[in-house]
């Protein structure tokens, strides 16, 4: 199926990340995890996905140096970033877009806004 849209999720809580990459596999999009900034840069920059979900705190580097570097090295070719966040989200925005996000999401989040969010960011990227 190449039609499927892949999205990376990264944070650092087992078991967000287990509900994340089961419900967002059930809507129909391949997922690849990450629990960890490290990895999440490592696996963004290996390979290519048309949407990263990105937690702030995580363990090595924290999301936002994640967004950065992945806008950085990719440039045009970036996916989509949606940070992930407890903290308040009207402070974090602009921080996140500095970083090369292009919104944020505030923790805990009702799934269907994420489905919405999630639906919005790949229909934003040109094909």
């Amino acid at each position: 199926m190449a039609d499927r849209k892949r999205i990376l999720v990264a944070d650092d809580d087992p078991d967000l990340l287990d509900l994340l990459r089961w419900d967002l596999s059930h809507q129909g999009y391949d997922i690849l995890t990450a629990a960890n900034g490290r990895d999440a840069l490592k696996i963004a920059l290996a390979e290519t996905f048309d949407l990263i979900l990105l937690d702030v705190m995580m363990p090595h580097i924290d999301g936002y140096h994640v967004a950065y570097e992945i806008t950085e090295k990719l440039g045009a070719k970036a996916p989509h970033i949606i940070i992930m966040t407890s903290r308040d989200t009207t402070r974090e925005k602009g921080i996140a877009l500095m970083s090369g996000a292009q919104e944020t999401i505030q923790k805990p989040f009702d799934m269907a806004k994420l489905h919405e969010r999630v639906a919005a960011g790949l229909d934003s990227k040109p094909a």
